[in-house]
């Protein structure tokens, strides 16, 4: 994620630097000139990019049961996977 700090420089950190961020580190980052200018409001964003989403059909059931795979059907009870230890 992009995090401006208080002299206007932008930097990117992670979800885990956010959130361990102190003031004593923000402090050291602007100390050290960290960051650039961003001019651009939408660098970084999902305008920039020129990918495809992918489609996903899940509306498509499949009829035959033998294209279901990993579903226990009526001959095959659950007794047989779980040991129950009696």
């Amino acid at each position: 994620m992009l995090y401006q700090l208080p002299n206007g420089k932008t930097i990117y950190l992670t979800v885990e630097e956010y959130l361990s961020l102190t003031d004593a580190d923000v402090q050291y980052l602007i100390s050290l000139n960290c960051g650039d200018t961003l001019l651009d409001p939408f660098f970084g964003s999902a305008v920039e990019k020129n990918t495809k989403e992918k489609y996903y059909d899940f509306d498509y059931l499949p009829s035959d049961d033998d294209e279901v795979k990993g579903i226990p059907s009526d001959d095959e009870p659950f007794d047989e996977m779980i040991d129950l230890g009696l």
